[in-house]
């Protein structure tokens, strides 16, 4: 699944540039989601006494309320980016705010002064309200959606990869970079998203309940040693076969 961060302040235009993006990928055939990051304390996905708050309340982990029109899957906690990936299927995400994820980003402003704050190595372009001032700027293309949207579809898919795993940089760094440095490498043609060491050639392949989970390298080495320890002692083994191992518990 390939992803785009859209960034900005309040009132910049990214919700709909959003949805102009979003609309654009559905009529070309691809399957989209997408999350938005909301910042107000006041916002609750969840209303207090409702049914639903009350399974939460009870110590349910997560509650799926299903209507007759909508479904949505609760959760007594806002989630990681890396907790929410695995949730998702299709072929890109839309991400509304999430400045610090390691992803390509368009940039809404309504001034240069916004841009300044916002523009880092992980950007690929700029758009929102200012897009009606500007055509170009530290040396990114500016979109303005009436009339650039066909070269703004060309840049995502010039520029969009799949996500990156967010392993830990204390974890992982296998790559020689954290997964924010790798993303601003790739944006800017340093490298390329098979770079990543941590998916690209796992040694270990383990899923949980049918879930692929991600291993950084160390636990991967450690897990493969001990395991390929244990078989080579059997007698009658092909020393060279791939090995399945599948617990039940």
């Amino acid at each position: 699944m390939k992803a785009i961060g859209i960034i900005g302040y309040h009132h910049t235009g990214k919700t709909t540039l959003a949805c102009a993006i979003i609309s654009q990928l559905k009529s070309l055939g691809y399957k989209v989601v997408s999350i938005k990051d909301i910042h107000n304390q006041n916002y609750r996905v969840d209303t207090e006494g409702k049914n639903t708050a009350l399974h939460i309340k009870a110590g349910s982990e997560a509650v799926f309320a299903k209507g007759l029109h909508d479904s949505a899957l609760i959760f007594p906690h806002s989630l990681n980016l890396n907790e929410i990936i695995p949730l998702l299927k299709a072929d890109f995400l839309i991400i509304e705010g999430m400045k610090d994820a390691p992803i390509p980003k368009l940039v809404c402003a309504k001034s240069t002064a916004e841009l300044d704050e916002l523009i880092d190595g992980t950007c690929i372009g700029i758009s929102g309200i200012i897009a009606s001032e500007l055509s170009t700027y530290a040396n990114l293309p500016v979109f303005c959606l009436q009339k650039d949207m066909a070269e703004l579809m060309n840049t995502i898919m010039k520029n969009s990869f799949e996500v990156l795993p967010f392993s830990q940089a204390e974890c992982c760094s296998a790559c020689g970079a954290t997964c924010y440095q790798m993303a601003e490498n790739i944006v800017q043609g340093k490298a390329t998203r098979l770079d990543c060491r941590l998916d690209s050639n796992p040694q270990i392949s383990l899923k949980i309940n049918n879930q692929e989970m991600v291993i950084v390298p160390f636990v991967q080495n450690l897990i493969r040693d001990v395991i390929l320890a244990m078989v080579d002692n059997l007698k009658g083994i092909d020393p060279k076969g791939n090995i399945s191992i599948d617990i039940k518990r």
